[in-house]
């Protein structure tokens, strides 16, 4: 089985869902007591929040550079940073590796463009939300035309995500705030909805909207789940004499 490097931390309420995600995935598939060989860093988030509100993303690239040399040298085959807002520094990670990151816009925008849908709204932090690095990519690369919040609900999205989910918060009056910016993207075009926070599926659920929704956090740990199986499968035709 190969092994997974996870970037964590970011906040570390998110990233118990990526382990959580990952090891069920792992013994949903092969059973057992089977689970996923994974190799975790994870960080003191303030400090990472501290180099975001001053604009200090060159450090920020070299706390991420670093931890992921380290995970390589450990021995992980890929790589996910689980956080949505940590991929504006993606490349520098990639450059700084021999072994595959997986971008959780790419798998994200991957499964809206197979789900047949092209305008999604697109709640995260304010990073996410009003810089390029993610927004770009989905209508560069996968010809989406996503939908971002207006100033004061991107405020809304924003302050709930860091004063509540990645503290442990989860509030039903904050829930009702989200679903009511839904309905709003909804009236704006929107086809569907990604969390493009880690954390937001601690709060909201397709069950709570009527749009489709594409939760960031599953999609990323199981795009590293299809990579980990595709492996262990071609180890096994290999040893067992099966042709490709």
């Amino acid at each position: 089985m190969q092994t997974i490097g996870l970037i964590g931390g970011m906040s570390w309420e998110s990233t118990a869902v990526y382990y959580r995600r990952l090891n069920e995935q792992i013994r949903s598939r092969l059973g057992g007591l089977h689970s996923a060989d994974i190799l975790l860093r994870s960080i003191d988030f303030d400090d990472i929040v501290s180099l975001q509100k001053q604009g200090r993303w060159d450090d920020a690239s070299a706390v991420l550079v670093h931890i992921a040399r380290g995970l390589e040298q450990a021995g992980a085959n890929c790589l996910l940073i689980c956080t949505n807002t940590m991929h504006k520094l993606a490349d520098d990670v990639q450059r700084a590796v021999s072994i595959p990151l997986l971008h959780i816009a790419d798998v994200t925008a991957a499964a809206i463009r197979a789900g047949g849908y092209r305008r999604p709204l697109l709640l995260a932090t304010r990073y996410t939300m009003e810089q390029d690095f993610y927004v770009e990519r989905l209508r560069d690369s996968f010809a989406l035309a996503p939908i971002v919040p207006d100033a004061g609900d991107r405020a809304i999205v924003h302050d709930i995500i860091f004063d509540e989910l990645c503290q442990g918060i989860v509030r039903e009056q904050s829930r009702q705030l989200y679903v009511d910016v839904i309905t709003r993207g909804k009236a704006q075009g929107a086809d569907c909805v990604i969390l493009g926070c880690t954390e937001i599926c601690l709060l909201i659920g397709p069950h709570h909207v009527s749009l489709p929704m594409f939760d960031s956090t599953s999609l990323h740990a199981d795009a590293a789940i299809e990579l980990t199986m595709k492996k262990v499968d071609a180890h096994a035709r290999l040893t067992q004499g099966i042709p490709r």
